[in-house]
């Protein structure tokens, strides 16, 4: 009696630890923990830290550079009177000390660029941000139906097993059938296999999330609603909101001003740079001093290949720009839309979920007392089996539209604040 009493709360204690060590996750903590952990978004801010390693290559100089030639002569019989090769008499030696100058334009304009360029990674970063929320958000809501699902399929299989229990009685008493008893047991072994399939896609889709989250503890969801429906603008205000602020749009916006200062950048970069410097040329001991200085000739190359690429690049992002802004009305409208009505599909498919529930008691009741048949009571079950389902993937598409529409609208990042 002392080891059984041992052994339990052995199995209480470890059972305790297994509670303990798993995280409950909600949308919002989900999202939280995915923006501090996830590996991809860690990835992807190297990509901003890349962008301001250019704004300081834009800034710095033209190094210095130096030039050394050393002539000597080939032939001894030129040697002068009483030298070897190696006396100072017997070569020639230049030192040419360069630099290219910028023109004040010029790196003022790499730097503006560089810039811009800083604020597009920036902008793409929050924008794979939102994408990469919305899918953990998904991620989340897949989990979610997995379980309920499974919890269905695990409600149906006991309630199956407790008949076939029963059953298994009234067969001896021969209230039953064989035919009924046979058929009650292989409703309950389907039941069986389907709860162990739900159970199983369940897990796949909690260790796909888990990865999402970038965590490596067991986790488990909350048992609430997905996510709580806060009060939603209307269509107008959040088509504006999300013309504004939207991240994509927010890439476009700077993508165009960096395309307008790169025309600014090769327009400038038309104007040659002079490379100016001094010489030191010994020649044969007798030493001689210079100045050094070069500058293209623009009679041909003005840079004009890269002027006009820079312009129609900028007029490519501008129409991106407007497109992106076009299709915007069309992304909320279609996910407003649908937010409704999932939210109705939802509302209606509750009340029948209710009634097959109430048509199942009933006629398990009647069933119970001899008063409908075996097959009466399979099609309460199924009706109630399928209501459930549907009720739950009602509520799914529900919580996805919202998800989707705070996606089009830009405010998920929100919710990982």
């Amino acid at each position: 009696m002392k080891l059984k009493l041992l052994l339990t709360f052995a199995l209480v204690v470890m059972a305790k630890d297994v509670v303990v060590s798993q995280t409950v996750y909600d949308i919002k903590t989900a999202l939280q923990t995915a923006k501090a952990n996830n590996r991809e978004l860690k990835s992807e801010q190297l990509t901003v830290q890349v962008a301001q390693a250019d704004v300081v290559t834009a800034k710095l100089r033209p190094n210095l550079s130096l030039n050394n030639q050393t002539l000597q002569l080939a032939e001894s019989a030129h040697y002068a009177p009483g030298t070897q090769w190696s006396n100072a008499q017997n070569r020639q030696v230049w030192w040419q000390l360069t630099k290219q100058f910028q023109l004040p334009s010029q790196r003022k304009n790499k730097i503006d660029v560089a810039n811009k360029s800083v604020a597009v990674s920036e902008a793409a970063y929050q924008d794979f941000e939102r994408n990469l929320l919305t899918d953990v958000a998904m991620k989340w809501l897949d989990v979610w139906l997995a379980q309920k699902k499974w919890q269905t399929a695990l409600m149906a299989k006991n309630n199956w097993d407790t008949l076939v229990t029963i059953n298994k009685n009234r067969l001896k008493n021969q209230v039953i059938t064989t035919t009924d008893y046979n058929r009650t047991e292989l409703v309950a072994n389907q039941y069986n296999l389907l709860s162990q399939t739900s159970k199983q896609d369940y897990q796949n889709k909690l260790n796909t999330l888990k990865f999402a989250l970038g965590v490596t503890n067991d986790i488990a969801i909350a048992a609430d609603d997905a996510v709580e429906l806060s009060a939603l603008q209307n269509q107008d205000q959040m088509l504006q909101n999300a013309i504004e602020n939207r991240s994509d749009i927010n890439v476009l916006k700077n993508n165009v001003e960096m395309m307008k200062s790169n025309i600014s950048l090769q327009k400038s970069m038309a104007y040659p740079q002079p490379e100016l410097g001094a010489i030191y040329n010994p020649q044969n001991t007798v030493p001689y001093v210079g100045i050094y200085a070069t500058i293209d000739l623009p009679f041909f190359d003005r840079n004009q290949g890269e002027i006009k690429k820079s312009q129609v690049t900028k007029d490519k992002a501008e129409q991106e720009l407007a497109t992106s802004k076009e299709r915007i009305k069309t992304e909320i409208g279609n996910a407003y839309a649908s937010y409704k009505q999932f939210e109705q599909n939802a509302g209606n498919l509750k009340k029948m979920k209710e009634q097959s529930y109430q048509i199942l008691s009933n006629v398990k009741y009647a069933y119970m007392r001899g008063g409908t048949t075996l097959i009466d009571f399979l099609e309460a079950q199924r009706t109630w089996y399928d209501s459930q389902e549907n009720y739950y993937e009602a509520v799914y598409q529900h919580k996805e539209s919202y998800i989707q529409l705070l996606y089009t609208t830009g405010l998920i990042n929100q919710i990982a604040q």
